[in-house]
């Protein structure tokens, strides 16, 4: 093992499909009925007001990662542009928002398969899980990115399916078995908007949940084979998958079913397929939530194992962690999260099951830091570029500034609703105090002394 850089293995197939599926998660599939319930049919404007500002995130992080395509994304250009503290805290931050998130898929994975084989200890499943990705993640970057392509494919052939065959049962009366079908139910249910605005702002925390990991693909950029064209490529279509993937679906659902019915009878796509004579119906979305699951593992697997690798080239953890194996696999960054996962799962069976709900807001917060993080250093990169340099950008934010003024209003409004409502609170007590405890630590331990140099010269 030698320290080196990470090799650019991933091709354009892989980064187009691994953008794609890191938009669709389990929320989709299973979480979205709970969305439902907060805003009825206008959850529909949640995605799509959620999806503009995440555009927007990903034009400030693509011109930044086209410009200069770096494992460790967004920290390292929090580090070059707002400073060693920023850099530091995002990085970590990021690293544990996925170490979280990872806890919750891998026992989410025991418990799908636990559906098919209930005489198995989950805990069995949950480990078999962690084990197989990550021996993808130690293998190779373009193992990697191969598992990704296939993962996110199966969620994209179901979701197309599901979009294909509601709209048979909209236009045809395909499936329905009496049941009245047709746009009217966006309607005639109490209302587009059965519980006003307020049901819109309650949803919204859960919208942005589910499209968190969208900001990988600025993780992938220093590993893509050919960054200039498929960054670009992958981020300016991400408004567009999200107004099919989520827009676009749950418009049939919702079109299918009067609102305040969904979530009683189990997941909206198992029964859309059940009513258009699929009889393994639940065994189908119960394979694409496996691999959903299985998908999230892998990316945050990725994500962490990187981060890490970023943070010891910026002097900012151990420098071990910086060592490549000779494919340009930071192995020892990965190994360092998967024992904290392991450490994760045994804390995950000793504590009770509202800690799901927890995980979920504190992983959230991290992700709304590093969004936040994202605009603020476009914002900076973009005051040091002259004329030439600002025109020769490949990608670039529209309506700069004020989109991303914007945007970061609407951060900082998710944020206020997490305090609002008692269940997510909990990620405004963790999420900060985890900053705090990370400050703590960059000075008490010298980290500040770190020269900036360093990372720049690179």
């Amino acid at each position: 093992m030698n320290e080196q850089e990470l090799r650019r293995s991933l091709q354009e197939r892989h980064i187009r499909l691994m953008a794609l599926g890191s938009t669709i998660g389990v929320g989709l599939f299973l979480g979205s009925a709970t969305a439902i319930k907060l805003a009825g049919p206008a959850i529909l404007i949640s995605y799509i007001v959620g999806g503009s500002a995440i555009f927007i995130i990903m034009r400030a992080l693509g011109e930044m990662a086209v410009h200069k395509p770096v494992a460790g994304s967004f920290s390292r250009y929090a580090q070059n542009y707002l400073g060693p503290l920023p850099g530091y805290l995002t990085g970590w931050n990021y690293w544990f928002m996925w170490l979280v998130t990872c806890i919750a898929e891998i026992t989410a994975v025991g418990i799908y398969m636990g559906i098919w084989f209930p005489t198995v200890p989950q805990w069995i499943w949950t480990l078999a899980a962690l084990a197989a990705m990550s021996a993808v993640n130690l293998a190779a970057v373009k193992a990697y990115g191969e598992f990704e392509y296939w993962f996110a494919m199966v969620k994209v052939v179901t979701i197309v399916m599901m979009i294909v065959g509601g709209s048979a049962m909209i236009m045809c009366g395909l499936g329905n078995h009496g049941v009245a079908t047709g746009i009217h139910n966006l309607w005639s249910n109490g209302g587009f908007m059965p519980n006003g605005a307020k049901g819109v702002l309650m949803a919204m925390q859960m919208v942005m949940f589910a499209y968190l990991g969208v900001e990988m693909i600025g993780l992938a950029a220093g590993e893509a084979e050919n960054p200039n064209k498929s960054i670009p490529d992958a981020i300016n279509s991400v408004f567009w998958r999200i107004l099919l993937f989520y827009v676009g679906a749950l418009f049939v659902i919702l079109s299918i079913y009067p609102w305040n019915e969904l979530g009683t009878h189990g997941s909206p796509f198992e029964i859309t397929f059940r009513r258009l004579g699929v009889k393994s119906a639940a065994g189908i979305i119960n394979f694409v939530v496996l691999t959903a699951a299985l998908s999230s593992c892998n990316g945050g697997i990725y994500s962490t194992g990187r981060m890490l690798y970023n943070l010891a080239q910026q002097g900012q953890a151990p420098r071990m962690f910086a060592i490549t194996s000779r494919g340009g696999v930071p192995r020892r960054a990965i190994w360092a999260s998967v024992a904290m996962l392991l450490l994760g799962v045994l804390l995950n069976y000793l504590v009770p099951a509202r800690v799901f709900v927890w995980v979920t807001s504190i992983a959230t917060f991290g992700a709304i830091w590093t969004w936040s993080i994202v605009l603020i250093t476009e914002m900076k990169f973009r005051q040091g570029l002259n004329d030439t340099e600002r025109g020769r950008l490949i990608l670039r934010v529209p309506f700069y500034p004020y989109a991303s003024w914007m945007a970061l209003a609407f951060l900082v409004l998710v944020t206020a609703l997490m305090a609002y409502f008692p269940d997510t609170r909990i990620a405004l007590l963790v999420g900060p105090l985890w900053l705090v405890l990370l400050a703590l630590f960059y000075y008490v331990f010298g980290l500040c002394k770190v020269e900036q140099s360093t990372v720049e010269d690179e």
